[in-house]
């Protein structure tokens, strides 16, 4: 095919489908002339690809019939409504569906974690299994209180949410397949009742929770939000229900998406209760009351907005047309 020769007997075709694409308002005739002149460079882009795949001419067409798909079915806008949409409706709903799961690793973790700090507490061998008796007299003396000020608050809170951020990101990555979630929270409970255990049988238990409640109590429990959605995603599959097994996992998956989003700013005011209140001279009943506040205005938001949503029918899922799309692709 003379590729040249096909360009000029079609561009006055793809100029004009150009000129179309551009404008913002569409008479009737226009739009229907656009739909025609779609489909017909659509297919000019195909006889191309297959005959004389020329890399500017498929990429000054591909963007050509994009614009015009654009101009077809019209233009979304963001806008504020959206996001009040998301953090009043979308995010509340899916947290509240997923209560069962993540209300569920949070008892087995904290169990677990006051089972194994109080076994290693009781035992001296335990704990020299895990570290030296000189790093256990670090840890008491020192380290373990001087973590939350050895750098700047803005710096330390950001340390703080990134690592956050990251160790949800993981359970949720990972939640499709189930194993690695369970081990990423047995992780945290062996670090936890370590930390624990060695500050409690050296008779610092009470700096030990004073420093750990004010942000841990939300922390951890936006780790197990993270580690209840990865396990729901993963169960989405394993029992689809009345869905075909792709379609659960992608019902699933997408308000999996929402979670993670609403975890960002979780994980933040965590980050900045560490960063700020936790090592502050407070009295330890006025820091950990900041925590618990925290937790309840959490729980609050979930169990009355989260309910209020799930109620009304709210998914957390995109719309139907969304859920049907599928991407165009020429003839």
């Amino acid at each position: 095919m003379d590729l040249d020769a096909y360009v000029m007997a079609h561009h006055a075709e793809w100029e004009r489908l150009r000129v179309l694409g551009a404008q913002r308002r569409l008479t009737g005739a226009q739009a229907d002339e656009l739909l025609d002149l779609y489909q017909r460079v659509a297919t000019h882009l195909s006889v191309i690809r297959s005959a004389a795949p020329d890399p500017t001419v498929v990429q000054y067409l591909s963007t050509l019939l994009a614009k015009a798909r654009t101009a077809a079915l019209g233009r979304r806008t963001a806008s504020w409504s959206s996001v009040a949409d998301f953090v009043v409706r979308q995010l509340p709903a899916v947290l509240y569906r997923a209560r069962w799961w993540w209300i569920g690793a949070a008892a087995a973790s904290i169990l677990a974690a006051f089972v194994m700090g109080a076994w290693i507490a009781r035992n001296p061998d335990v704990q020299t299994s895990f570290v030296s008796p000189e790093q256990a007299k670090k840890l008491v003396n020192g380290d373990f209180r001087d973590y939350y000020s050895e750098y700047a608050a803005t710096d330390f809170a950001a340390r703080v949410w990134t690592n956050n951020v990251w160790v949800a990101a993981l359970c949720i990555a990972f939640g499709v397949l189930g194993a690695p979630v369970v081990y990423l929270l047995w992780q945290n409970v062996v670090n936890v009742a370590i930390s624990g255990g060695i500050m409690v049988s050296y008779g610092h238990g009470g700096e030990f929770f004073g420093l750990i409640l004010p942000h841990g109590i939300l922390e951890l429990t936006a780790v197990f939000v993270a580690a209840g959605a990865g396990l729901r995603l993963f169960w989405s599959w394993v029992e689809p229900g009345a869905r075909t097994r792709s379609d659960s996992l992608a019902h699933e998956g997408r308000a999996t998406v929402i979670v993670a989003i609403g975890l960002v700013g979780v994980l933040l005011v965590s980050g900045i209760i560490e960063a700020f209140v936790t090592p502050s001279p407070m009295p330890t009943w006025a820091r950990i009351g900041i925590g618990i506040l925290a937790e309840i205005a959490f729980l609050a938001y979930v169990f009355v907005l989260g309910r209020r949503a799930a109620l009304a029918g709210e998914t957390g899922d995109v719309g139907q047309v969304d859920q049907a799309a599928v991407r165009p692709v020429s003839a």
